[in-house]
């Protein structure tokens, strides 16, 4: 009976706390925000609320029992808690006092840092894991003490109170820039893409996605690739991307025969790849678009092709295993969908309309996902089901607080590495070192910038991994002449790629629990299948077109055709498989092909047209004889085989 009035009342209290985070930011979005510290101490206060209280209901359980272990967890709740809280109030109650000061650090401000420091480490490790928390305390370990390392790493040195004055004071640490994205920017888009799942939306584009290619070869793949594009727009990140999509794609997968590994990595490449696609995409393209001075929706539309091509040659991929599988075209009752029903229900999509409208329009991102936001509401009314009541509005808003939580967390987190950073100048360090190991040649940058970026992303959320890599190796491609935007987009894509990247694969974990397949071979999969995906950031860098950034539409047409056509050819060479299996010589031309497409110049275009034309052409060829052949065989007494196999 205790820990059923415990579980109630602090079912409560997370209840009234995801309220108090959606409202925050749905107020400021529409009246105008809190000066930074206020804003950004509040949505962080609440959100470490949410995590302490969320693990101290879950300290009851469902038996009641109380252990000498249990209770020592809920008493290191309790104690995380309180000083943090306390710790993160301290900036809302004494602002104007913190303001006056410029910066300098008081006594209990040193110690109220290492209190906020210690819990937010916790929280991280509850919600994201150890990575983040170990690569963080490994930067404030170097701002401490790396006056100690050799020539070229080490600094001046830095004390205590200068670094804690660092990452507690101001927006240059833990309440930096990127926290402040997520309390304004990703939670509106947020509560917004949790109000589309909640009133079926997601089920409508996923409903179109299998209606659009159930009747093609290697259909359910196929749904899962259109269904986690279109999905994209509303999570947001791989993970949630692939529980929302994956229960309905990967089961489809398997019973067209694909196998359980293969269906789990071909989720998790769709998935990862939702995040660049707009009008939503992930959180990280609203930090970007903070790093870069660039508006929101420059960086939508010059993603939007580069997203377009990273699918395309995925359905190429994803057909040609089918292909070269023999997967049958899945033909029984699951594969009929009512078009009728799909277009009845089309009205929930109103609010992305709705949110794209007002982005073209000049307005704010906050603003338009507010009024997006109360799209959805009143179109949830039009249908019983959907309705929005107050209890369900409820459940939406601590669905929204718990995607919101991790992304809060990581920024937080990665705030104090930025912080770091700025204080040491480590990052200008890192880009000069990059700079010299590629001897200035920007192909080996790049795969040197690519190889770090899906490192230090292991185990983090996008948003994380590209703060991280923003900061530390995209100024050393800016340096090496590539455009700002570009250079951006390239760190982004490759920190995202590391959601799908041995050893630490997040999307492939979260789609091996529902494929039950093995973890590690699904990431091995999700990267043979993503291979061509590989490819794009360099196309766009090669061919800044792609961007649609100084070029005319006809520009933009060509590098988008031979973009599509190289990320084929590169996804044809690394399957082995066009209509007929390749030889290595075939294999070897359509790499070179996918190469040479890579260059902006059209004599390098033509001539890889020609070797993809010359090798096609012969593949079908090669098949078309082998197959009359084989007829030719089969046809002819047993005792002519041999005769028949030497013609």
């Amino acid at each position: 009976m205790h820990s059923l009035v415990s579980d109630r009342a602090l079912g409560w209290i997370i209840g009234i706390v995801s309220v108090l985070l959606v409202s925050l930011t749905l107020y400021t979005a529409y009246f105008g925000v809190f000066p930074d510290g206020l804003q950004r101490s509040g949505h962080l206060l609440l959100v470490m609320a949410l995590v302490y209280v969320g693990a101290l209901r879950a300290s009851f359980g469902p038996n009641g029992q109380t252990t000498m272990l249990v209770t020592l967890q809920r008493l290191w709740i309790v104690v995380a808690l309180t000083p943090g809280v306390i710790a993160t109030g301290h900036h809302i109650v004494n602002f104007s006092a913190i303001n006056d000061r410029w910066g300098e650090i008081t006594q209990i401000e040193i110690v109220l840092a290492v209190i906020l420091v210690i819990a937010l480490f916790d929280a991280c490790r509850r919600t994201i894991g150890w990575p983040i928390v170990i690569l963080a305390s490994f930067f404030i370990a170097y701002g401490l003490f790396g006056a100690y390392l050799p020539d070229g790493l080490a600094h001046r040195g830095y004390s205590l109170k200068r670094v804690t004055a660092q990452l507690y004071l101001g927006g240059g640490g833990i309440f930096g820039t990127p926290l402040g994205v997520s309390a304004t920017f990703v939670t509106g888009v947020v509560v917004l893409g949790a109000l589309l799942e909640k009133t079926g939306a997601g089920q409508v584009l996923m409903d179109f996605a299998t209606g659009l290619t159930g009747r093609m070869r290697g259909g359910p793949a196929k749904a899962a690739v259109v269904g986690s594009s279109l999905m994209g727009m509303i999570s947001g990140t791989a993970v949630a991307n692939v529980l929302t999509t994956g229960p309905i794609s990967i089961p489809l997968m398997r019973k067209s025969g694909y196998r359980k590994e293969a269906a789990g990595a071909i989720e998790a490449v769709a998935s990862t790849g939702g995040q660049l696609m707009p009008p939503v995409m992930g959180a990280a393209a609203f930090i970007m678009a903070e790093f870069t001075a660039t508006s929101y929706l420059t960086i939508a539309k010059a993603a939007f092709l580069p997203a377009v091509i990273f699918y395309a040659v995925l359905l190429a991929m994803v057909h040609f295993e089918a292909v070269k599988r023999n997967i049958p075209l899945l033909r029984d009752a699951d594969s009929v969908i009512d078009w009728a029903s799909i277009a009845k229900r089309s009205y929930l999509l109103a609010p992305l309309p709705v949110f794209v409208s007002m982005l073209l329009n000049g307005y704010s991102i906050m603003l338009s996902s507010f009024w997006a936001v109360a799209a959805s509401v009143i179109v949830s009314f039009f249908n019983r089901s959907s309705a929005q009541t107050p209890r369900r509005m409820v459940e939406t808003a601590i669905t929204a607080a718990n995607a919101v939580i991790p992304v809060a967390l990581a920024c937080a987190a990665a705030g104090m590495i930025i912080g770091i950073i700025t204080l040491t100048g480590i990052g200008l360090k890192f880009s000069t070192l990059v700079v010299l190991l590629s001897g200035g040649h920007l192909p080996v940058a790049l795969v040197l910038t690519m190889l770090t970026c899906l490192i230090l992303g292991m185990g983090l959320p996008t948003a994380a991994a590209y703060i991280l890599v923003a900061t530390l190796v995209a100024p050393a491609l800016v340096d090496l002449g590539v455009g700002l935007l570009a250079a951006h987009l390239f760190v982004l894509y490759s920190a995202m790629l590391s959601s799908i990247t041995p050893p630490v694969a997040l999307a492939a974990y979260a789609a091996a629990s529902i494929s039950q397949g093995n973890p590690l071979k699904i990431a091995v999969l999700a990267c043979q299948f993503g291979m061509g995906a590989f490819a794009v950031p360099y196309f766009f860098v090669y061919d800044p077109a792609l961007l649609a950034i100084n070029a005319t539409w006809v520009q933009v047409v060509l590098s988008f055709v031979t973009a599509i056509s190289g990320g084929v050819a590169a996804s044809v060479a690394m399957m082995g498989f066009f209509a007929y299996r390749l030889s290595v010589l075939e294999r070897f031309g359509f790499a070179l092909a996918a190469v040479l497409f890579l260059s902006s110049d059209w004599r390098f275009d033509a001539l890889a047209v020609l070797i993809a034309a010359a090798l096609i052409v012969w593949n079908l060829r090669k098949g078309v004889a082998h197959e009359t052949i084989t007829t030719e065989i089969g046809s002819e007494p047993i005792a002519s085989t041999s005769k028949g196999e030497k013609k």
